[in-house]
């Protein structure tokens, strides 16, 4: 029994929150030596003259945004290979990745208003009708389909971490409400707003009585994208609220027409709708990708919508970060979100620092499992690889080196952390930093050279030295002082 005891507390002490006068690290390396491993305690010291070329200054009295949380999405694809794992399995693999303590504790979830293009069956909306008919009262509206193994999983990890919030994104209304008449391409047709925007409100009440709460909403999943300006072969669900290049050179359209088209659904429709219906969810305009800013700008920028928009949703697969900084700094008064993107290797953790040093409040990957034949995955974004996949022959879950570099991040930064200001850093040796709700500093850094790196850290009075393996992501935690929270 005295072992048994003995154990429990040396894995409690593991994740124990640092004692005072030391620094603990955690690190992961990409060539998987090191997976989230707790290094020796460093001593913090009094600071002094740098004695390492290499030095990060943080400066934990000034402060930018708060963190709404982290994590990736249950989109239909990754929801389907949970499931498939059978129910122990399944709630082990969810408990890896939402767990805070077992786990790396993602914390915000993207989840699916009927099919993205990453499923295997054949995309749906809440309510399909016939060919030629359509249904303006929302008749037939139904999630039934989700109750499949989407449903099963998002339960699940509410049951583990029950401080997951979920935000929701739809790849398109239903076809009948469309130009095209389906799910494929087009444009949602004016006449159908109101109908549109009872049917986010119907599908918030139906997930809340399943017990998940819904805690934000985008209007579109990359609203520039027409799939049906796509060979057949490259189509998938998707409706375009605004042309952001003109297909055939390239070029941006006209600002001033960016975005008018969900500015007013929102203004006229959504807004007032989950005014009437007491409906709490949050609106982030967007949701797509950094370099078409006139588009949010336009919503934003009108005082009418702007009341019902509580932030931006972006995208990194064109423009730069800088950009999203940008914008943050021109509406400093409205949250931004980076919504979806994958990252890989180092580079791609250098990438996420970037969001949250240009205002971001989140991070969300995109698909957390595909298996090792890139299934199932009706559409044509093809991929063979995830942070976390099933094997082949059924014996279990591989977990990548991206599924380490994401909880550097994700199991150290609480929600309601605050970014505080870090010196710059270069391309091989990136940081970032936050100071959590209980008062500790957490800060990341990252080692992109295929050379060990040595540096200092300076915080306030006090210091540290550290080292880092080649190609490799260290966590470093410590009590702030109380000079660090003061104004």
């Amino acid at each position: 029994m005295r072992h048994a005891t003995a154990v429990m507390v040396v894995l409690f002490s593991t994740w124990a929150y640092p004692q005072p006068q030391s620094v603990q690290v955690w690190s992961s390396s990409e060539d998987m030596k090191k997976t989230l491993t707790q290094g020796p305690s460093i001593p913090l010291e009094p600071a002094g003259k740098p004695d390492r070329d290499r030095v990060i200054k943080l400066n934990p009295r000034k402060t930018y945004q708060s963190i709404l949380g982290m994590g990736a999405s249950f989109e239909h694809t990754t929801c389907y290979n949970l499931f498939k794992l059978g129910p122990e399995r399944m709630a082990e693999t969810i408990e890896k990745l939402v767990d805070p303590k077992k786990g790396i504790g993602m914390n915000l979830m993207r989840i699916c208003i009927g099919t993205p293009d990453f499923t295997g069956e054949p995309w749906y909306s809440y309510d399909d009708m016939p060919e030629g008919q359509t249904d303006p009262k929302l008749e037939h509206f139904s999630i039934e389909k989700d109750r499949a193994y989407v449903l099963p999983v998002l339960k699940k990890a509410i049951e583990i971490n029950p401080d997951v919030l979920f935000f929701a994104s739809p790849w398109s209304p239903p076809g009948w409400m469309k130009t095209t008449g389906d799910m494929i391409g087009g444009h949602i047709e004016p006449k159908w707003y109101s109908a549109y925007a009872e049917y986010f409100v119907k599908f918030i009440k139906a997930y809340a009585t399943e017990g998940i709460p819904i805690h934000a909403v985008t209007v579109q999943n990359e609203p520039g994208v027409n799939t049906r300006d796509y060979p057949v072969s490259e189509w998938y669900p998707s409706c375009q609220w605004a042309v952001l290049e003109d297909p055939d050179t390239f070029a941006p359209v006209v600002h001033e027409v960016m975005g008018v088209h969900e500015r007013d659904f929102i203004r006229d429709h959504l807004g007032p709708t989950f005014q009437e219906s007491q409906i709490a969810a949050r609106i982030w305009c967007y949701d797509h990708n950094l370099n078409n800013l006139w588009y949010p700008r336009n919503i934003l920028k009108d005082p009418k919508v702007a009341q019902y928009v509580e932030g931006t949703g972006f995208h990194a697969y064109s423009g730069t970060p800088k950009q999203m900084g940008e914008f943050y700094k021109e509406f400093p008064e409205k949250s931004v979100y980076f919504t979806e993107g994958s990252v890989s290797g180092t580079g791609g953790a250098m990438k996420i620092m970037s969001y949250f040093r240009n205002g971001s409040r989140s991070y969300n990957s995109w698909v957390i499992m595909i298996d090792y034949d890139g299934l199932p995955n009706n559409g044509p974004f093809k991929t063979k690889s995830t942070c976390v996949q099933p094997r082949k022959d059924g014996t279990g879950v591989d977990y990548h080196f991206e599924y380490y570099a994401y909880g550097q991040f994700m199991k150290f930064v609480k929600r309601d952390a605050v970014r505080i200001e870090s010196s710059e850093g270069d391309p091989l040796l990136g940081n970032v930093a936050f100071r959590n709700p209980d008062g500790n500093i957490v800060l990341v850094v990252v080692n992109r050279d295929r050379q060990p790196v040595q540096f200092s850290v300076q915080c306030g009075k006090e210091a540290f030295r550290a080292e880092m393996p080649p190609k490799s992501i260290a966590t470093y935690v410590w009590p702030g002082s109380q000079q660090d929270t003061s104004k």
